[in-house]
């Protein structure tokens, strides 16, 4: 079945890395929905898609349209979602779902009444090493597991800077672009929910006032594991990566 996408969002990530999936997946882009006319345009004409529009409502009232790939700023994910629900479409929305829980539960009710799928694009979960990793505790490799690592603090590239660092009220900052898939892809390796959180938020600089751009923290999990994790968008020479420490074992993964 060729799934037919709707581009809630004339976005960087959809133009770097979703589109392509899409269309790899066998899927078709038929048309995108930006605020702007003029990026609106110029994003189809780039991407090779064949309609644009400013108004939501003309891709959710399309029916040559099943699915909706909603990339706006996080203020913005709850409304559109519920109203895609309710046109009848499935969603895949960037993380977070919203900006507080009554919200994303009132995005996943809304997808359960009108029998879609709702999901959120937490990509970590598709990345080989973490599989394995994910694989390889299950069967009891590193024994019982205690701790791990989570290292996600980099530098923040030029032109994704933009309202992430300047708008707070959009949902900005880094605890909500990057802690996120953190505590995702704990939950995915580890096969655990967490149960307590306590961290430091950091003003580096980068950010406006009221935006942190960096995080430090540790989460416990499920068994009474413990997780440390750093966020952030000013650290232009760290590394990135994963690391699950065990009674008989440890399992460490780097990302470039």
């Amino acid at each position: 079945m060729t799934v037919r996408w709707g581009l809630i969002g004339a976005s960087t990530i959809a133009h770097e890395w979703v589109i392509d999936a899409i269309r790899a997946a066998g899927g078709t882009v038929s048309s995108v929905m930006s605020s702007n006319a003029e990026r609106a345009r110029n994003y189809a004409s780039d991407n090779g898609i064949a309609s644009f529009t400013t108004d939501i409502d003309d891709i959710l009232s399309n029916a040559d349209i099943d699915a909706v790939y909603i990339s706006t700023t996080n203020d913005l994910h709850h409304g559109q979602a519920v109203a895609a629900a309710r046109a009848g479409k499935h969603i895949l929305c960037e993380k977070p779902l919203a900006l507080t829980v009554e919200d994303a539960r009132a995005m996943r009710n809304a997808a359960a009444r009108a029998g879609v799928v709702l999901a959120t694009n937490h990509h970590l979960r598709n990345a080989a090493t973490h599989t394995a990793i994910r694989d390889a505790i299950a069967v009891g490799k590193i024994g019982r597991p205690l701790s791990a690592r989570v290292f996600h603090a980099g530098y923040l590239p030029t032109h994704l800077q933009g309202w992430r660092l300047d708008k707070p009220a959009a949902g900005g900052g880094a605890i909500l672009d990057l802690t996120v898939h953190d505590v995702d892809a704990l939950r995915y390796v580890l096969g655990r929910d967490p149960t307590e959180v306590v961290a430091f938020a950091q003003s580096g600089g980068m950010g406006s006032e009221g935006l942190e751009d960096a995080v430090m923290g540790v989460i416990r999990f499920e068994g009474g594991i413990i997780a440390q994790f750093h966020d952030g968008f000013t650290t232009r020479f760290a590394e990135t990566g994963l690391e699950v420490h065990g009674t008989e074992g440890s399992l460490m993964a780097e990302m470039s």
